[in-house]
C-alpha cells in the first residue's frame, strides 16, 4: 500500500516484510465518456479525456511491489490486491484485502490510513500530501494544464494494447522518479489499466486494474472514514 501512497500521496510504502509501515511522505495517490471514436488516440489524448470526463471510477486491482536487487541476490517482490474507487475532485478509497487488511481513504480534506492488524489509524492533511503524486493524476487534476504544473508529461509508444503516458515530477525533492500510466480504449472512453511507479530508491510498484467502471454512482459514505473505537490515531 505504501507505493500507492507513494504514488498517490507518497506514503512511504510498506511494501516489504509486513508492508504496513506507512509514512505518508508524498503513493499514494495517481482517473472519458467520449465514445469509441478515439481508438487510435495516443496516451496524452487518452489522459486528457480521462481527467476531463471521468468523474468517478471503480475497479479491482493487483499491486506488485519490487525492490531493487541487492548484490548477489535476486529482486524481491510482494503482491497485494483489493478494490479501488474515486470521485473527483480528490476523493478516493483503496481497500487492501490480501495479504493484509488495510484501508486508505481520502475524503477531500484528510487522508486516512487504517491498518486492521495493528488497529492503528494515521491521519494526514490531504493538501500537504497530494501534489506531484499518482493521486493527482488519477483522482484530483481537472485537466492536463493542472498536471503540467507538477509533472513533465511525455507520450510513450503503445504497448500491450494500451496508450501510455510518462509523468516525471518537476520537483526533485520528493520520493518519486516517474509514474507511467496506461489506458485502454473502451466504448465509454479511456479506461485506466496500469500505474507503474518508480521511486527514488529504485523500488517499483505496478498496479493493474480490472473491471474498471467509468462514472458509476458511488455512495458518499465510501469516501468518509471514522476511526474504529479503540484504534490508536496518529495525526501528522
Amino acid at each position: 500500500m505504501q507505493m500507492i501512497l507513494n504514488m498517490t500521496f507518497h506514503l512511504p510504502s510498506p511494501a516489504f516484510g509486513r508492508m504496513r509501515r506507512v509514512a505518508l511522505p508524498a503513493v499514494l495517490a495517481a482517473l472519458g465518456v467520449l465514445g469509441a471514436g478515439a481508438a487510435g488516440a495516443g496516451g496524452l489524448d487518452s489522459l486528457e479525456r480521462f481527467v476531463k470526463t471521468t468523474r468517478t471510477g471503480s475497479a479491482e486491482f493487483t499491486q506488485v511491489v519490487t525492490a531493487p536487487a541487492k548484490q548477489g541476490q535476486a529482486p524481491r517482490s510482494k503482491t497485494q490486491s483489493g478494490s479501488f474507487e474515486f470521485q473527483r475532485p480528490g476523493k478516493f478509497r483503496f481497500i487492501y484485502r490480501k495479504p493484509f487488511e488495510q484501508t486508505l481513504v481520502a475524503d477531500g480534506q484528510t487522508l486516512w490510513l487504517y491498518d486492521v492488524d495493528l488497529n492503528q489509524v494515521t491521519a494526514r492533511d490531504q493538501a500537504q500530501v497530494l501534489g506531484a503524486t499518482p493521486a493527482a493524476i488519477v483522482a484530483a487534476a481537472p485537466d492536463l494544464k493542472a498536471l503540467e504544473r507538477d509533472f513533465t508529461l511525455s507520450e510513450e509508444p503503445d504497448q500491450d494494447g494500451q496508450q501510455w503516458v510518462k509523468a516525471t515530477p518537476k520537483s526533485r525533492e520528493g520520493q518519486l522518479q516517474s509514474i507511467r500510466v496506461g489506458f485502454r480504449e473502451s466504448a465509454k472512453g479511456p479506461e485506466l489499466r496500469t500505474l507503474d511507479i518508480l521511486d527514488s530508491f529504485g523500488q517499483r510498484s505496478r498496479l493493474t486494474f480490472e473491471g474498471f467502471g467509468i462514472n458509476p454512482s458511488l455512495p458518499a459514505s465510501h469516501f468518509q472514514f471514522t476511526p474504529p473505537a479503540g484504534a490508536d490515531v496518529l495525526r501528522n
